[in-house]
């Protein structure tokens, strides 16, 4: 799979990381979310997820929508291992919907995390801060 450029996926280090730039609205969503089903089902191994929001400068999104898409992600990854979601974000529109994505996946192996330092992100993925470092 072609992974879009705001997209990387470091096979060594099990970590998906996910840049938006502009609007962040349903259809980014959309999108991530089916680079993350494909690279679930091609994968035995799980792998962890960092998305930074910060270049994201406008968030059209509603409750619904995300409460559509956090119970999404329980069903359909209900029953594998877990993994960890770090959400990196300064926007307080941002901050609000990815914590109450944290608070509708919890009890599931999805365990997400909202962070404004890049750094804390990185010791909680147990991964270099470099690897979380903004793209050149």
């Amino acid at each position: 799979m072609d992974l879009p450029p705001e997209v990387q996926f470091l096979e060594d280090a099990g970590l998906l990381i996910y840049r938006p730039c502009g609007c962040l609205d349903e259809t980014i969503i959309n999108k991530i979310l089916n680079v993350i089903g494909h690279l679930e089902a091609r994968r035995k191994e799980p792998f962890n997820r960092f998305l930074d929001t910060l270049a994201a400068d406008e968030v059209e999104l509603n409750f619904r929508y995300v409460i559509h898409v956090s119970l999404y992600r329980r069903m359909t990854y209900k029953g594998r291992p877990r993994v960890k979601s770090a959400v990196l974000a300064t926007d307080s529109s941002m901050i609000h919907f990815a914590r109450l994505h944290a608070l509708l996946t919890q009890g599931s192996p999805i365990n997400v995390r909202v962070f404004q330092d890049r750094v804390e992100a990185a010791e909680w993925l147990e991964v270099p801060v470099e690897l979380l470092g903004a793209e050149a």
